[in-house]
């Protein structure tokens, strides 16, 4: 074995491991293991030594390097060392937040907390293990995992997958349990000595990505999957039969709005050659994502040298870059439009009483089915279990949503299909996209995995071409069988399952059912590409696209020709501003529109607003008219009035038919605008109301944003910039936890969290950017809030890739593990 002196995070040595097994200097031929010298007969016998023992490689070895801000940097000779190393390091930050998530992924988490309590709560900025795409009880939670994963259908993806994507995994649960032994009973407040914290294996990584690659599909519909499994010890019931023209399909297109809405947002924009200073790439990506839960995101540098060199962030305990940048190419994600599943309806064959056997082309076909058991803690300290069975077609799991029509019938029933159920390419296509040398490296990676569960691909190279592609894992439904009668109902994406010809399309550039991307919305430009949520239609505001002629793309890409959001809408609107102003731009330029924090709603609304605000000469609107005119309508901390103008369009957004100029889908950035004067009355009296709230609360109505919006970590408050986005028109969106108080808006629950601004110059990479919330969920970590107030004072730090600015920076620290 192999003896290793490692430098902990704390700076206090310790030994590695297992210690040697052979001579340490000075002892002749003692013997070391873990912590103790075992000395033994260590006397001198007068006989010679014996000769060396060989000593065996290690299975492990990965060197850990920390610099500014807690910046994990790891490098290691093979992927398997790597995994090691990145899962070690992590843990250091992280144990209990991944150990408690794995306890979702595993549908284990009402054995230790009960079934009928949600998932962790976040507490005091630590942590939460709540998903982000489902609210549902312990019991419920752990029913979907166990019955909608499927062990062993991802072992046997993986076992088709690469050899380097294998090994990183192995490496990481390896990595973890090292983490574990080293530290058991030293573990952070959160989870130290708790039960639930437990080694994993191999299986429990897939897991763990499996979840991720659910997160716009099958988690969307948890509940109504778990509704649809039954009880095995119960007699067999059927709900009444709905004719599919009185279902309810409301609810899908309000969960998938949700998701962008509400949950998960992203600006992204890569400007190339034609428009950038130096005729190289500039990339700017912002993802906006929960600050608290497991999906929070990780700083991470990970070299295997002669391979794979990539820097950015990993997402929740997945061990690959997936946003960030490497020597000649940078790229992000935003969340795409795209519907990643579609349902079907089935007709069932009567003759069985069970409700299993559904017809396919008339030939009866009996359903799969997974018996699973979750265990859950009772108020004495007992265990109790509960059993149910789900059903497969082959086309997905049955699912129930009575309210909305969606029963299990004697002649009928639904299932949800989603291609990411089984998509075990999540880390292969990571591994890719961070080894591309160049855009056309990339999109030829995209095109060859087709692992990108839900997300689209920004990308700007160091030759100064630019990438928008949406790669994500979409079903297979042409425009031509969209619109045939296989489309039983359309807002539910529902498909006639009673007919073959009805399934999914088969493609010999992608995995069977999946549209291959090089059939779908992408395009490589010189000038520039963006996006921020909306669908492909807008991804240049100078050259809209439309499709291939005569249909275009599949509608599950998304619609085309719709009104944007306005946060869509400044992103381009300020950046063609800036190209008015200079031919070209920088990555500075890009910086600063990051966080410009323009309020978009206000420059459409104020014009012809405010003096009909003052013309109204109504005392109890003065003093909002005078904080309006007064502000600069911006959310910077020093902004006067962002508060007032907040609670006002909160509500005045919700008005119908408020706009004087039309939206016209020729100008989609700058439509539609203007108040119509019908609607300027009914505003009047929203910021009439608004201004009372402000009043009650003793908040002033030309308040300081930085006064009442802040985020407070270890009884320190830090004053938070930046507005809603979506709702207001910010490029910058900040969630707050809090509605307005008197103490304003308390602690952010989403939005803005890992941003980098990353161009090129001879020697490589030139990157700034930060991690919004800092690297560790530990109160005690000095990495728990050392960068919100990088954030907050608008700093853009370098972020080290080269080895000689790694060495440089002045809190570097490096630890070598050994096994």
């Amino acid at each position: 074995m192999i003896a290793v002196l490692t430098l902990l995070a704390n700076g206090e040595a310790k030994m590695g491991y297992i210690l040697s097994r052979g001579a340490l200097p000075g002892l002749g031929g003692c013997v070391a293991v873990g912590m103790a010298l075992v000395l033994g007969a260590c006397g001198k016998s007068g006989r010679d030594p014996a000769p060396p023992v060989p000593q065996p490689k290690p299975q492990f070895h990965a060197e850990v390097t920390r610099t500014s801000f807690g910046i994990a940097h790891i490098r290691a000779d093979n992927f398997k060392s790597l995994g090691y190393g990145l899962a070690y390091a992590y843990a250091q930050d992280n144990v209990c937040m991944f150990a408690d998530s794995l306890l979702t992924a595993r549908g284990e988490r009402s054995r230790f907390f009960g079934g009928d309590l949600p998932a962790t709560a976040a507490k005091n900025g630590e942590y939460g293990a709540a998903s982000d795409f489902m609210d549902l009880k312990n019991e419920d939670s752990d029913f979907f995992f166990k019955g909608y994963l499927d062990p062993e259908q991802l072992r046997a993806g993986y076992a088709t997958g690469s050899r380097e994507a294998n090994d990183l995994l192995a490496g990481y649960a390896a990595g973890y349990n090292r983490y574990l032994k080293d530290y058991a009973g030293k573990l952070p407040a959160a989870c130290n000595n708790a039960a639930w914290v437990r080694p994993i294996s191999l299986e429990d990584m897939y897991l763990v990505l499996a979840e991720k690659a659910l997160h716009a599909s099958g988690q969307v519909f948890a509940k109504e999957i778990v509704d649809g499994a039954r009880d095995p010890q119960a007699p067999v019931t059927f709900g009444p039969s709905t004719q599919v023209d009185k279902l309810n399909p409301s609810f899908v297109r309000e969960r998938l709005a949700k998701l962008t809405a509400e949950q998960l947002g992203s600006n992204a924009l890569g400007v190339g050659k034609d428009l950038s200073l130096d005729g190289r790439g500039i990339l700017l990506g912002s993802p906006h994502y929960p600050w608290t839960s497991t999906d929070r995101f990780w700083q991470a540098h990970l070299t295997v040298p002669g391979r794979y060199d990539a820097m950015g962030v990993i997402l929740g305990g997945i061990p690959a870059v997936v946003i960030g940048f490497n020597r000649d190419i940078a790229w992000t994600h935003t969340v795409t439009t795209a519907a990643h599943f579609t349902t079907f309806r089935l007709a069932l064959d009567t003759r069985d009483s069970s409700g299993t056997t559904y017809l396919a082309d008339g030939i009866p076909q009996k359903m799969t089915s997974r018996d699973v058991r979750v265990e859950m803690l009772q108020p004495d300290g007992s265990l109790r279990s509960k059993s149910k069975t789900f059903y497969f077609s082959k086309h997905g799991a049955v699912m129930v949503k009575a309210d909305a029509g969606l029963t299990w019938s004697p002649s009928s029933v639904y299932v949800l299909a989603d291609p990411n159920r089984n998509n075990t390419r999540l880390i292969e296509q990571w591994i890719g996209i961070g080894s591309a040398r160049n855009v056309a490296e990339l999109k030829a990676s995209l095109d060859k995995t087709v692992g990108l569960p839900w997300v689209n691909t920004i990308a700007a190279d160091r030759d100064g071409q630019t990438l928008y592609a949406d790669a994500s894992v979409v079903p297979n439904v042409s425009v031509e069988k969209f619109v045939s009668d296989c489309m039983m109902l359309a807002p539910l994406l529902m498909l006639n399952g009673a007919r073959s010809d009805c399934d999914w399309g088969v493609s010999q550039q992608a995995p069977a059912g999946i549209i291959a991307p090089a059939n779908g919305p992408w395009m490589v430009r010189a000038d520039y590409v963006g996006n921020s949520n909306d669908s492909y239609w807008l991804t240049n505001a100078r050259s809209l696209m439309t499709g291939p002629a005569p249909y275009g793309f599949s509608p599950l890409y998304g619609r085309v020709g719709i009104e944007q959001k306005m946060r869509t809408r400044i992103g381009f609107k300020q950046f063609e501003e800036t190209l008015a102003r200079k031919a070209r731009v920088g990555i500075d330029d890009l910086q600063q529109l990051a966080f410009a924090n323009r309020v978009h709603a206000a420059e459409l609304v104020l014009p012809e607003l405010l003096p009909a605000c003052h013309a109204a000469n109504d005392a109890a609107l003065n003093g909002a008219c005078n904080a309006l005119s007064g502000w600069d309508r911006r959310a910077d901390l020093d902004s006067r009035g962002a508060v007032l103008f907040r609670e006002f369009w909160n509500q005045a957004v919700q008005l119908t038919d408020k706009w004087d100029v039309p939206f016209s889908p020729q100008d989609p950035v700058n439509t539609p605008r203007g108040v119509k004067p019908a609607a300027i009355g009914p505003m009047l009296s929203i910021l009439k109301g608004a201004a009372q709230k402000l009043a009650r609360l003793n908040v002033p109505l030309d308040g300081r944003l930085g006064d009442y919006q802040g985020e407070t970590r270890n009884g320190v408050r830090v004053p938070i910039h930046g507005a809603i986005g979506d709702i207001d028109g910010s490029y910058n969106s900040i969630h707050m936890r809090s509605e307005l108080t008197s103490q304003g808006y308390r602690d952010v629950e989403w939005g803005t969290s890992y941003v980098q601004a990353v161009t090129f110059d001879d020697a490589g990479p030139v990157a700034r950017g930060m991690l919004l919330y800092g690297q560790s969920v530990d109160p005690a970590s000095p990495h728990y809030a050392d960068q919100l107030a990088v954030y907050s004072q608008k700093q853009w730090p370098a972020l080290p890739f080269a080895a000689e600015k790694i060495r440089s920076d002045p809190n570097y620290r490096t630890t070598t593990l050994s096994e």
